[in-house]
């Protein structure tokens, strides 16, 4: 698991009710990235993506623009250990 990164991410903006987290979950799934995705009270929505670092990267930038109805205002990233996610989920 030497290879693999974590990247913890915080996205602001109009990004509940738009299809962020299903649009997330299919890219995860296509980019081969385990993790979760779920919305906050706060109006955010927040993720977590584990794999390589392309491939987290990839993720990181999908996270810009998110899905097509989205408009992103910001995106914020902790990056850390990963913790052996497996699979790729809509958390509630």
């Amino acid at each position: 698991m030497s290879d693999r990164t974590r990247a913890h991410v915080f996205v602001t903006g109009r990004v509940q009710g738009v299809f962020f987290r299903a649009t997330t979950r299919d890219t995860a799934h296509q980019q081969d990235v385990d993790g979760w995705v779920k919305n906050l009270d706060d109006g955010r929505v927040e993720a977590v993506f584990e794999g390589t670092e392309d491939d987290v990267e990839s993720m990181i930038e999908f996270c810009h623009d998110g899905s097509p109805q989205a408009r992103v205002e910001g995106v914020e990233v902790e990056y850390g250990q990963p913790r052996g996610l497996d699979g790729f989920e809509i958390r509630y």
